[in-house]
């Protein structure tokens, strides 16, 4: 639980206590900055700047948001709260207890459950005031069960699967449904289905969901009908519909891989120097010996690792100078230096050999995310997406809500 800081500034990794870096805190959570490795910092602010964009994009459509995944790792509660703030009404969880939670912090928001009905879990969903999004003939055999013994006004999605293969209901089942639920009590809001490969514009399956899914939205006429995520938005009006449901680009990954990326980045990690050292030319780094020094080398040991969220691989483990143009960066005293040797599960090594000699000390902090190294950067290093990288950020860190 994020504890309320108002005005008040986290000072980061390397500072003393009270000092002030840049915009102004507001919630602050995980252990204290000096008891821990990291400082996490998420900017809300680029959050709503960042669905502020994608609204003005697909209106007059409804923009809701997806904070599933305590919101990729960025924190359900505090970006539930600014995006309700900032305009937005319907939001997506992938659980129940996603659901519970975010439903104390917005108690008049629309929250659907994509994962849908848990066995025996209508009521408890009719508790919260959640929709459940229904994508199986038991789900819906048991939702109707509930609905007939009890008073429910909150709505339901019915989502079919036209491609993804993951979940839904057959499109075979569309019009037979479409017939069943026609009366105007029959509770379903939304109908809805998951875009494949929409990060792929080019992909011939993009063009054959959206035909599918049209054929689906005519079947329901008077119910609201969303396709696009946050890749699908930057399809074009055809995938709109009436509701988008952007994720990832809320959160500063690049919905167009191929494309500059027009999301503003929204989170910054540093991490703290445990320790500078000198290893001698031709000696080895890290387990596995997979990095050799190839002079001598001045190192700075930075207390994150694979626990923290950065995969083991995501190194250089190579030789060759080439390496540390290409491979992952750290920001040590301003400039770019590369990380050498097998992360560990709590420490990676950076050469800072081209620094001066009195930068950097114990104590100083590293940028591993920002000054320029985005989320999407650390994921191709080590062969992962964006996804990964966000809701892999462990809670180790001391965790800073800035506005």
């Amino acid at each position: 639980m994020a504890m309320q800081k108002q005005a008040q500034a986290a000072p980061t990794v390397g500072e003393p206590a009270g000092a002030v870096a840049g915009s102004v805190a507001v919630a602050e959570a995980g252990p204290p900055v000096l008891d821990t490795g990291g400082v996490l910092t998420i900017d809300l602010a680029a959050i709503v700047a960042n669905w502020q964009n994608l609204a003005r994009r697909v209106a007059p459509a409804e923009c809701a948001g997806v904070v599933k995944a305590d919101a990729y790792g960025c924190g359900a509660a505090e970006v539930g709260d600014a995006l309700s703030r900032a305009g937005c009404k319907t939001f997506f969880v992938a659980h129940l207890f996603e659901a519970r939670a975010l439903r104390k912090i917005l108690p008049e928001a629309t929250i659907y459950v994509l994962n849908g009905i848990p066995p025996g879990g209508s009521s408890a969903l009719a508790e919260v005031k959640a929709r459940p999004v229904i994508g199986s003939m038991p789900e819906l055999v048991e939702w109707d069960a509930f609905c007939r013994l009890n008073t429910w006004t909150g709505g339901a999605a019915l989502h079919f699967d036209t491609g993804m293969n993951r979940h839904g209901l057959p499109v075979a089942d569309a019009a037979a449904l479409a017939e069943r639920l026609a009366l105007p009590d029959h509770g379903i809001s939304l109908v809805m289905s998951h875009l494949a490969c929409a990060d792929t514009p080019e992909h011939p399956l993009n063009a054959r969901q959206i035909e599918v899914f049209r054929e689906i939205k005519s079947l329901f006429r008077g119910v609201d009908a969303s396709l696009a995520n946050s890749s699908g938005i930057f399809l074009g009006p055809s995938t709109h519909c009436d509701l988008v449901r952007p994720g990832a680009a809320l959160y500063g990954l690049n919905p167009m891989p191929a494309a500059k990326n027009p999301m503003r980045p929204v989170v910054t990690l540093k991490g703290r120097i445990v320790q500078v050292r000198n290893v001698p030319r031709g000696e080895t780094v890290g387990y596995g010996a997979t990095w050799t020094a190839p002079g001598d080398t001045r190192l700075a040991i930075a207390a994150i690792g694979y626990a923290d969220g950065f995969l083991r691989a995501g190194a250089a483990v190579g030789a060759q100078a080439k390496a540390s143009r290409t491979g992952p960066q750290a920001v040590v005293a301003g400039k770019r230096c590369p990380i050498v040797g097998r992360i560990s599960m709590d420490l990676m090594a950076i050469d800072v050999t081209a620094l001066p000699l009195a930068s950097p000390r114990r104590g100083d902090s590293v940028t591993l995310i920002g000054d320029g190294i985005l989320v999407d950067d650390i994921a191709g290093f080590g062969s992962q997406i964006g996804y990964e990288v966000l809701t892999s950020l462990g809670r180790r860190y001391h965790r800073t809500w800035r506005g």
